[in-house]
């Protein structure tokens, strides 16, 4: 019976973690005329780029990619937090993910990796799992407040990548986490 219950679980998980594959979704670059817009508008003053990449971003000069550097960077850097065993979203949470929104909309041919993280109690397996779970609140609130859900990814690390080396409440409460890494 134990061995029934085993396979079943290890089903449940190659399923959910087979259910988020990678989709990537075509954004069109700026038109040149919205590019001609902003130059008309002064809003592309300073060191002009000619970068194709950085173009198709909208971002047209030194000045605007360093200021795009420093707010993926920030971006990247905040993270959202769970509590004990758990994928729902705190206030706090919810508040950190809507200016990751207004991010994505700023910068729409951006994509990002949605990583769930937890704390090192419980099995692997369970982890895992649970991870998923809290990568895939994230990825759904972003897509509630307009988001195109291709341009998001997710993937769960469980407990094997620790921010907190700690053997105790405050190092797991910072393990409890989903993390954001931006691709462009």
């Amino acid at each position: 019976m134990r061995y029934v219950a085993g396979l079943v679980f290890l089903l449940f998980l190659v399923v959910s973690l087979s259910s988020c594959t990678r989709h990537t979704g075509y954004v069109p670059p700026p038109t040149t005329s919205s590019l001609q817009e902003r130059e008309l508008k002064g809003e592309t003053t300073g060191t002009p780029i000619t970068d194709s990449r950085w173009r198709a971003m909208g971002i047209t000069t030194v000045e605007q990619k360093e200021q795009f550097l420093k707010e993926k960077e920030a971006f990247e850097n905040r993270d959202i937090h769970f509590d004990f065993d758990s994928y729902a979203l705190t206030e706090e949470a919810k508040a950190i993910l809507r200016e990751k929104a207004e991010f994505l909309k700023k910068y729409p041919i951006v994509t990002v990796t949605i990583e769930g993280h937890c704390d090192e109690r419980g099995t692997n397996e369970y982890n895992l799992a649970l991870g998923e779970r809290r990568a895939h609140s994230a990825w759904q609130y972003l897509v509630n407040l307009g988001i195109n859900p291709d341009r998001m990814t997710m993937i769960s690390y469980g407990e094997e990548k620790p921010i907190a080396l700690g053997h105790d409440e405050a190092s797991w409460a910072k393990n409890r986490r989903a993390h954001f890494v931006i691709h462009f």
